[in-house]
């Protein structure tokens, strides 16, 4: 299991900004490019690559959609091994799924209540 670390402010500007930069790093796109399909500034990208600047959900929405990556990729620890990224990914499919499988018996339901 990998070891905790201490989270602050720092640690996540810095784990989101090498996560940033090692998804851009693997489909081979230039900051200019994720730039221009985010409509953000390449000095924008730059700087949270640099840890310079923090990030708004809106733009790491944006970042998402560009780099074809799920948001919570951005939040992975560096010193993750894959198998323990694929327990993550596991677990919040299945409690995704679980709150899911909730949501439609209620709305089923009521749905029968309602008829």
């Amino acid at each position: 299991m990998a070891k905790k670390k201490e989270i602050d402010e720092q640690y996540v500007y810095r784990l989101i900004s090498n996560n940033i930069k090692r998804i851009r790093s693997m489909h081979n796109i230039s900051q200019l490019s994720l730039a221009i399909s985010t409509g953000l500034t390449h000095n924008f990208i730059n700087d949270i690559e640099n840890c310079k600047k923090g990030i708004s959900a809106k733009t790491l929405a944006k970042l998402s959609v560009a780099l074809k990556a799920e948001p919570y990729q951005f939040f992975l620890p560096e010193d993750l091994p894959n198998n323990e990224a694929m327990v993550y990914v596991r677990d919040f499919n299945d409690s995704l799924q679980k709150v899911v499988n909730e949501l439609t018996q209620q709305y089923l339901c009521r749905d029968k209540k309602s008829r």
